[in-house]
């Protein structure tokens, strides 16, 4: 392990997070809030520690597969521990666990709070807390593909399988060529739904928190009652777009940029990803109509906002859906597992990994059947390489091993085996709400210090695709 390369680039990844609390200080300072002075203490103390590792100078550039995942680990352990102090400092958050879980909650676009009074927060503190979304959002993506070119090609197959990107003849982009556009897209997308908000009559303030809420596909709002505070069907529907089209492979934005109709209109992930999305939305909204009056349009406002809410990972919500009836609760906790496009602001398993798990099952079946016969997995038209359906399965594996695990140890405090099962998988898929206790009108903030940091833990290992974290517990990752 090359700890001195690690310390350098860590450093400056810590240095961007200090620099970005310029931003909540600016609000602070206009909205007179009186939350300025924790934010600044905050950044300064960021800004130093930033330094003081970037400081630390490598004998040897040479990055491999170990230091990206490690690179990428700690930046988001101590990012999320550094971003929490503001609210520390402030004493709205007197504990330093609350504060890393609701920082980790930003940062890994999650969303999930332990906040019993959201709108108790001054307007500087709920305006950084909201930016984490957007920075976390658009900072996992870049960053981690803008590392796999210094790792090597195949040093992780499994981002191989994350996203098809721009090279047809293969599921990895190539980062060099497109970490510009990807910034270029998620910011023309931002501005974008920043303009329909305000058409929509927000005020420029609640207009840019909850665009870094759906951006991000994260969920934090300024308002107990989330979207819902607005009840205004423009909002939900404006809502409810942007955060389909963030939760889309942002691979496809840049073949329709380029007028690769083909590329962009041929993505078998893209298809499948807009039927799951709006054949939940029809069967959901006719089973919520007899809430509704009848009226099948009103239930599908409600319907669509929240498959699309749960199924990009996002997290808002316009009515408590804990309260729908029993199949519309199933399909929406079935949107919590498959999550949104791969390459996109989204968590979760990921469409195309549930495309190549079946795909992969449909083939075993063939070769049971016709054991003599040559089978292969395709996506759009291409071979899949074994080494990536290997890597989608191990994927998942540990997913579910993570998942049951954590399971037992949040089980520790009691509380329903709804709640414990919803809650580590709203964190595990950087949801953010649940069922029972930690639904939409719910939160975290009853469960113990312990179950905090599984709960954030999951969040972390979710956002960061699973190994990064896991990685830093094996001893063979610090030999050298």
């Amino acid at each position: 392990m090359n700890k001195r390369l690690l310390c350098h680039l860590v450093g400056n990844v810590v240095r961007v997070c200090g620099a970005l609390m310029i931003l909540p200080i600016i609000v602070s300072l206009i909205k007179r809030s009186g939350d300025t002075l924790p934010l600044l203490l905050s950044m300064l103390i960021a800004l130093a520690v930033g330094t003081a590792l970037a400081l630390v100078q490598p004998r040897r550039d040479t990055l491999r597969a170990r230091e990206g995942f490690a690179i990428v680990a700690f930046s988001w352990i101590i990012v999320s521990f550094l971003g929490g102090l503001p609210f520390f400092f402030s004493g709205h958050i007197p504990s330093l666990v609350d504060c890393f879980f609701e920082t980790v909650s930003g940062f890994t676009t999650t969303g999930a709070t332990i906040l019993t009074d959201v709108e108790a927060l001054p307007k500087g503190l709920l305006f950084w807390r909201s930016f984490t979304h957007w920075a976390g959002g658009m900072g996992v993506l870049v960053l981690s593909l803008a590392l796999i070119p210094k790792m090597g090609a195949r040093s992780i197959h499994l981002m191989r399988a994350e996203s098809p990107g721009p090279s047809t003849d293969k599921l990895v982009p190539r980062v060099a060529n497109n970490a510009k556009i990807l910034y270029e897209i998620y910011v023309a997308l931002s501005l974008f739904m920043v303009a329909a908000l305000l058409f929509c009559g927000l005020d420029w303030y609640d207009s840019l928190t909850h665009m870094f809420g759906a951006a991000g596909t994260g969920g934090f709002g300024t308002y107990g009652d989330s979207i819902a505070h607005f009840n205004s069907a423009a909002v939900d529907i404006v809502v409810g777009i942007f955060m389909a089209l963030f939760g889309v492979n942002f691979s496809i934005y840049y073949y329709l940029i380029h007028r690769n109709w083909r590329a962009a209109f041929g993505n078998s992930e893209l298809r499948w990803y807009w039927i799951i999305l709006l054949g939940v939305s029809a069967v959901v909204a006719v089973n919520i109509m007899p809430l509704y009056n009848g009226s099948f349009f009103t239930a599908l406002r409600y319907s669509f906002f929240q498959a699309s809410s749960i199924m990009t990972t996002t997290g808002y919500a316009t009515a408590d859906f804990d309260l729908w009836p029993q199949l519309s609760r199933v399909l929406l906790v079935m949107l919590m597992f498959i999550g949104a496009s791969a390459g996109s602001t989204g968590g979760g398993i990921k469409v195309i990994r549930l495309q190549l798990l079946v795909k992969s099952m449909v083939r075993d079946i063939r070769r049971t059947v016709h054991p003599k016969s040559v089978n292969t997995v395709k996506l759009d038209g291409h071979t899949v390489d074994e080494g990536i359906l290997s890597g989608v399965q191990g994927f998942f594996f540990a997913y579910i091993l993570i998942l049951l695990s954590a399971m037992v140890i949040v089980s520790l405090d009691g509380f329903s085996f709804e709640t414990n099962f919803t809650a580590v998988l709203a964190t595990l898929s950087n949801i953010g709400p649940g069922l029972g206790m930690v639904g939409p009108t719910g939160n975290f903030s009853a469960f113990s210090d312990l179950s905090k940091i599984v709960l954030s833990l999951c969040m972390l290992i979710g956002r960061l695709e699973v190994f990064p974290i896991l990685m830093l517990f094996s001893p063979s990752a610090w030999k050298k």
